[in-house]
């Protein structure tokens, strides 16, 4: 432990900080931007040195000075200069968001340690022969289509082209292209309601 000599001018500068804050007393704004403007790089040297991330220390900074405005009766002059008690002040939240970051750390490791139950579902073998008797069903229909028909509603539901589009790439009349589509749904249908 070391003790601090104060000389002429840091002494100047430790009855200053002492006036300022009891200015604060009085919620006078002026005084805590001087205080502010004062002290504000070494209360973030101090803070950036304990948490490692800048951003989380001007946060930490920010809530020091924020805990310097309400409650500046904290600050006793005889019992020391303002500086130290300002960075002890800062030291202390600078630790406490620590603890407090680790703690949040070790309850997100602990539920993950805690995995919830898994729920195992049954295969749904009908389902899936019931799926695959219908797609065999649909592609037996569709062979059985004329191929002219089979080829519009294949561009049309499996490639997602308009019917201008279809009429265009197979060179038929948008009229013809209609018809194909139309009779070869309704062919479809018929066949699949027979079937079931």
């Amino acid at each position: 432990m070391f003790l601090a000599v104060l000389t002429p001018s840091e002494s100047s500068g430790a009855s200053l900080d002492a006036a300022l804050a009891r200015r604060l007393l009085e919620r006078d704004v002026s005084a805590f931007e001087e205080l502010y403007d004062r002290h504000a790089r070494i209360v973030y040297g101090l803070v950036l040195r304990i948490l490692g991330q800048a951003a989380t220390a001007e946060e930490v900074v920010q809530d020091v000075f924020l805990q310097l405005w309400r409650n500046a009766s904290h600050y006793d002059s005889s019992r020391g200069p303002f500086l130290p008690w300002l960075l002890t002040l800062a030291r202390n939240r600078a630790l406490d968001h620590l603890r407090l970051k680790s703690e949040r750390q070790r309850r997100r490791e602990d539920q993950a340690d805690e995995l919830p139950p898994v729920v195992l579902a049954a295969p749904d073998f009908e389902g899936s022969l019931d799926h695959k008797r219908r797609a065999l069903r649909v592609r037996e229909l569709m062979s059985a289509l004329q191929p002219q028909q089979r080829r519009a509603i294949e561009l049309a539901y499996f490639e997602g082209l308009s019917h201008s589009e279809i009429a265009l790439k197979l060179e038929e009349p948008l009229g013809t292209v209609k018809s194909w589509i139309r009779n070869g749904l309704l062919q479809l249908k018929e066949g699949f309601g027979a079937s079931q």
